[in-house]
């Protein structure tokens, strides 16, 4: 699955669509920064409720290719920004890290159909 398809596969609100497309490799759910430092993976989808410039520049270190932001938080125009300038994704969603969490792994390591 292509970032892209994050939006019309479940939903998610595009927030910041200035990057390069490219494969969905997992996710990695945290709300602690240096937890996402010193595990997320290149390629991975960062699932957080984190909505601040400095969740960008993790996301940037460790090469994550989206941002997705649970619980329907309110999003800053300088993280945007900030994502706009590294060529990071950011979606929003109302659903829960958990469910969110559930929908990518059946997607992205079972590679199921579960609809959106």
């Amino acid at each position: 699955m292509d970032i892209s398809a994050l939006s019309d596969r479940f939903g998610f609100e595009s927030l910041q669509a200035d990057y390069e497309d490219g494969p969905v490799t997992g996710g990695y759910t945290s709300d602690l920064l240096s937890d996402v430092m010193g595990h997320a993976k290149e390629g991975m989808v960062l699932i957080t409720i984190q909505a601040h410039k400095n969740t960008v520049a993790v996301a940037s270190l460790v090469g994550i290719s989206a941002i997705l932001l649970c619980n329907g938080r309110p999003v800053p125009d300088d993280m945007l920004e900030a994502a706009k300038s590294e060529g990071i994704a950011v979606f929003r969603t109302g659903k829960t890290q958990f469910d969110v969490s559930g929908l990518l792994y059946d997607e992205t390591v079972r590679g199921s159909s579960v609809p959106g």
